[in-house]
């Protein structure tokens, strides 16, 4: 579809009309004409509504013009919200006492609901919660003994905030929010967000194809796990596979994958959160084909092929909040 000055300049010049021409009709500059036609200046709403009266465009033009301002508006107010969620996040590394408010409820239901939500309402939501858990935190409106828990919300929010970046293709940005929910976990003491963001920094690396820095990441979470709490364990081995068979190590990465699904028969306590904090059997099963269509094929196709079919069937028949529509496409296609 052409844009606004493409469809300006073609309609004028299918009118034989020069930019002296137009700026007599419209009462515009002829240069501001000749850098709206090329596109080095943005077109105001009446000048767009003159030309369009001006070429007999019946509307059409203005309709060319009024579609890239509602893009241009809504990738400002994205930018905008990218920007003051990075500056929390870059906050909230800086800190040496950080408290956050009590905002449970809000997160429990982000994690649940990012599973089926596009990433920029998700970022959106995630940093209005985080904005006004910093606005607690200057008051100093929270009981000390909530501070552990309060700091463990805070660590949740920036790791939202990490995988929507991470899904809207910045993974520099991602880092940063990760690096927040690190120290956040840290000075919680809470070894089960501590181990997830781990996994969360591993996978970021993957994405960035650094699968040695990604390694690293997995083998710093592993201190955090072993007492059977939550699925943490389970996710790093599977991470851990990622890694290896993108590597071109088959055997290492099928003895991850078996580890993982060794660590979940050792669970015995279910994860504290849900939704994007969980890990699901069908996200296991996921994992562990997503990983081994990297290989050369073999037995290693055949497990990618039993385990991408697995997930899928999970998800079909599973609960609603844990199923995850872009990794079941995914699977088909990692089937295929």
């Amino acid at each position: 579809m052409p844009t606004f000055p493409e469809q300006l300049r073609a309609r004028r010049l299918a009118a034989g009309m020069s930019l002296a021409d137009l700026s007599t009709r419209t009462g515009y500059d002829r240069t501001y004409f000749a850098h709206a036609e090329s596109g080095r200046r943005t077109a105001t709403e009446p000048f767009a509504a003159a030309v369009d009266v001006a070429l007999n465009a019946d509307g059409e033009l203005y309709k060319a013009w009024e579609k890239e301002d509602a893009i241009r508006r809504r990738d400002a107010a994205t930018h905008r919200t990218r920007a003051a969620a990075l500056a929390i996040s870059r906050d909230l590394c800086a800190m040496a006492d950080l408290d956050i408010s009590e905002l449970h409820a809000g997160v429990e239901a982000t994690a649940v609901d990012y599973l089926g939500t596009p990433p920029a309402p998700m970022m959106d939501r995630a940093h209005a919660l985080r904005a006004a858990a910093a606005e607690r935190i200057r008051s100093g409106h929270h009981r000390p003994q909530d501070r552990s828990d309060l700091y463990v919300t805070a660590g949740q929010l920036s790791g939202v905030l990490a995988y929507a970046l991470l899904d809207m293709g910045d993974p520099q940005e991602a880092l940063h929010h990760v690096a927040a929910a690190a120290r956040c976990a840290e000075y919680a003491g809470d070894a089960e967000l501590a181990a997830w963001v781990a996994g969360t920094r591993s996978l970021i690396c993957r994405f960035m194809g650094d699968y040695g820095l990604a390694l690293d990441a997995i083998r710093d979470g592993y201190q955090h796990v072993g007492s059977g709490t939550g699925t943490g364990e389970a996710r790093l081995r599977c991470g851990e596979a990622q890694c290896l068979a993108n590597l071109g190590d088959s055997q290492a990465a099928n003895a991850a994958l078996d580890g993982a699904e060794d660590a979940r028969g050792r669970i015995r306590r279910p994860d504290s959160l849900g939704g994007l904090f969980g890990f699901s059997a069908a996200k296991q099963s996921y994992y562990a084909g997503s990983s081994l269509i990297w290989l050369d094929g073999g037995h290693d196709a055949e497990r990618a092929a039993r385990e991408a079919t697995a997930a899928i069937g999970m998800w079909q028949a599973g609960p609603e909040d844990e199923r995850s529509l872009d990794d079941e496409r995914l699977a088909h296609v990692y089937l295929a």
